[in-house]
């Protein structure tokens, strides 16, 4: 459950200091600036309890990938590799409209990610595309996409923060097999949030960045012996395995051991391999490296033991929405 920010207390001092301040207008100028910092420490921390952060995935696999993630007064897409249609009707069920969506960042070329960005700015002009050259370039050469997906593209650079709606967001490269891969490191507030959905190891600079979230979405793409028995031909096992393929659940299980702290409110495995491994394997996994270090883990479900765990871990469906997510 994320955590509610606890109400603000005013000692004596300050609340003597204030009313002196409001009953005469001759207080000396220590006492206005005094009152006015409290008020204004008040109103900050007003601002950031009524400005939450919504979340929801509309499928994290091979099969697409797209998530959203919003404040009161806009949101953005993050990949766009599901259906339009579904992502339109999902966001109205839940009150939200496209014109409130800024912006699509993607994170690289491959078609489950990318497949529909254009679909989604043609019918939406409002909208841009966030994303470096490369991935334009790619996304053209290897795909059946609209040249004129350049129109509604803006520029980015990897570790230069840009700004869409309420977002600050820092692009930062993860090793994969696509065009110029990278994740996002997006801040709201006292909100950071953290993405990387494809990547073969975790760089310096990635855990820079992901060591730092609240809310972290973490690639646990396959379990090795599931791997390694399974159908897939070996040029194709080999390929999973190297720095420039995929986390599997070990990998993804020491990586968020090693960097726990009670700053990490939620963790969501994504890109979870079909025949490669399970949510429940995933799961367990890295709930038991977790639970070894003496970390209490939910289940993002907000039940009862959810409010006595440390942080909640939940798999992302690979073709079903999650619920509405909202961080306070």
């Amino acid at each position: 459950m994320s955590k509610e920010i606890p109400q603000l207390t005013i000692n004596f001092d300050d609340w003597v200091y204030s009313n002196q301040n409001r009953q005469s207008a001759t207080a000396p100028a220590a006492t206005d600036l005094r009152s006015l910092s409290l008020r204004a420490d008040i109103s900050l921390q007003d601002n950031i309890k009524n400005n939450p952060l919504f979340f929801i995935s509309f499928g994290s696999g091979s099969s697409g990938n797209s998530y959203y993630f919003g404040t009161r007064n806009a949101g953005i897409l993050v990949d766009a590799g599901i259906k339009s249609e579904i992502v339109i009707e999902i966001l109205e069920e839940n009150g939200i409209k496209m014109e409130n969506i800024k912006g699509i960042c993607l994170t690289h070329d491959h078609a489950d990610h990318v497949k529909y960005a254009y679909n989604i700015v043609r019918k939406h002009k409002h909208m841009k595309v966030y994303c470096t050259n490369r991935v334009v370039n790619g996304m053209l050469r290897k795909h059946n996409i609209s040249k004129r997906i350049k129109d509604y593209h803006s520029p980015i650079f990897k570790e230069i923060p840009f700004k869409i709606a309420d977002f600050e967001i820092t692009a930062f490269d993860v090793p994969h097999d696509g065009e110029d891969n990278m994740g996002f490191f997006i801040t709201h507030n006292d909100k950071k949030i953290a993405i990387a959905t494809d990547l073969g190891a975790v760089t310096e600079r990635a855990h820079h960045y992901m060591s730092q979230a609240n809310y972290l979405i973490i690639e646990a793409n396959y379990d090795k012996q599931m791997l390694l028995h399974g159908p897939y031909p070996e040029h194709l096992k080999s390929r999973i395995q190297t720095e420039r393929g995929h986390l599997d659940n070990k990998d993804t299980a020491q990586f968020i051991t090693d960097i726990y702290g009670e700053h990490l409110k939620y963790i969501f495995l994504c890109h979870l391999s079909n025949d490669n491994n399970t949510p429940e394997i995933a799961r367990q996994t890295i709930c038991s490296a977790l639970e070894a270090k003496g970390v209490k883990v939910g289940s993002a479900q907000e039940n009862i033991e959810d409010r006595k765990a440390d942080v909640q871990l939940m798999p992302l469906p690979r073709k079903e929405p999650t619920r509405w997510f909202v961080f306070k």
